[in-house]
C-alpha cells in the first residue's frame, strides 16, 4: 500500500494529519446545530441567547455531524459496491467505474442530509450531482438509482430510523 492510499484510508485531517477527519459531516452538523441553537436561544434569551445558543448548537451539531460521518467508511463502501453493483437492475450493462461516483455521492450525501428521506433530499442531490463532471458521463436519471441504493445502505447501518421512513 502506498502513502496516498494510507492517507485516504485513514481519512486524515489535511491540516493536522490526525486520522478520522470528516470536514463535510462536521460542517453540516455545525451549520444545522448553529441555526437550531440560535433559534432556541433567541426565544429564550433574545439576541444574547441567540448568540450563545448558536455557538453551543454549532459545537454540538459539529460533533454529531462528525459521528454520523464516521459511521461511513468510504473504503468499505467502495469495496461493497464494487462487489455488489451488478446485482442492481438499473445498471444497464455499464461497469462499476461508471457508477462509482454516483454510489459515492449517495453514501456521502446521506450524512449531509441526515434526518431527511432520500425523496425529500432528491432535489438538492440532483442539483449537487449535475454540478459534478461525472454528470457528463452519467445522467441524473441513471445516477439516482445508485445514489439511492448507497444512501439506504448507510441509513440502515446507522442506529434508529434517521429519516423516519421505516427503513
Amino acid at each position: 500500500m502506498n502513502d496516498s492510499t494510507k492517507t485516504h484510508d485513514a481519512n486524515q485531517d489535511p491540516i493536522t494529519g490526525a486520522p478520522g477527519a470528516h470536514p463535510i459531516g462536521v460542517g453540516a452538523g455545525a451549520a444545522g446545530g448553529g441555526v437550531a441553537g440560535a433559534a432556541i436561544g433567541a426565544v429564550v434569551g433574545g439576541p444574547v441567547g441567540a448568540m450563545v445558543g448558536g455557538t453551543i448548537g454549532a459545537v454540538v451539531g459539529g460533533l454529531g455531524g462528525k459521528g454520523a460521518a464516521e459511521a461511513v467508511n468510504p473504503t468499505a463502501e467502495d469495496a461493497y459496491w464494487r462487489k455488489n453493483f451488478m446485482s442492481q437492475s438499473e445498471r444497464h450493462g455499464e461497469t462499476y467505474e461508471t457508477y462509482q461516483p454516483a454510489y459515492r455521492h449517495g453514501w456521502e450525501a446521506q450524512g449531509r442530509y441526515s434526518g431527511q428521506s432520500f425523496e425529500a433530499a432528491e432535489p438538492e442531490l440532483r442539483r449537487d450531482w449535475e454540478k459534478t463532471p461525472d454528470a457528463q458521463r452519467l445522467s441524473w436519471d441513471h445516477a439516482k438509482h445508485a445514489m439511492r441504493d448507497a444512501w439506504h445502505r448507510v441509513e440502515r447501518a446507522l442506529p434508529g430510523d434517521a429519516d423516519g421512513d421505516g427503513r
